[in-house]
């Protein structure tokens, strides 16, 4: 009788079972889908679309505000932000708008970047530290990169936000009308 205790107690020590199996791949697949959401590899990037809009909004913004107080004005961008300018002609410079707190500097994420390209060619856009180290040496005269004219045109432009180490990216232009549009690649529209 003590031969088949023996081997009755070895053959349920020989491995794992169904259930065991399936828990440890459940647990595989929640991770996986949890690393793939958290690193954007699935579906659009929506903090950059969001980015996006919100530099189009003000811009359409930026755009009618003009029109209605007939003033020309600009916006300026660092590779990390960007602002709105207002041409003033007492002074006969361009100045940040303090009066309207819509159109106030922006910092974007330091994952997103810009890139700019008006009327055809590429802006070397200046780093936000080169700027900020720019301020408090001395005031320079600023200049806009895209201009906002007061009658509604605009500078032609292609302002492209982009994630540092993805592909993603996402374009602001004017359409054929002069409006402020978002445009996403196809290739990450879901």
């Amino acid at each position: 009788m003590a031969p088949r205790t023996q081997r009755a107690a070895g053959a349920t020590s020989g491995g794992f079972t169904l259930v065991e199996i399936l828990v440890v791949i459940v647990i595989i697949g929640i991770v996986t889908i949890g690393a793939l959401l958290s690193m954007s590899f699935i579906g659009p990037d929506r903090e950059l679309h969001t980015e996006g809009d919100r530099i189009a909004d003000l811009m359409n913004y930026a755009q009618e505000q003009g029109e209605l107080q007939t003033r020309e004005m600009g916006l300026y961008c660092t590779d990390h932000s960007y602002r709105f300018l207002v041409f003033d002609a007492r002074r006969n410079l361009w100045v940040p708008i303090d009066d309207d707190d819509a159109l106030r500097t922006r910092t974007l994420p330091d994952s997103i970047k810009l890139q700019l390209v008006v009327e055809g060619r590429d802006v070397v856009l200046a780093s936000l530290a080169d700027e900020q180290k720019k301020k408090s040496s001395a005031p320079s005269t600023v200049q806009p990169h895209v201009m906002i004219f007061s009658n509604g045109d605009l500078t032609s432009f292609k302002l492209t936000l982009g994630r540092d180490g993805t592909e993603q990216t996402v374009t602001v232009l004017p359409d054929h009308r002069g409006k402020i549009k978002v445009q996403i690649p196809k290739e990450h529209v879901t």
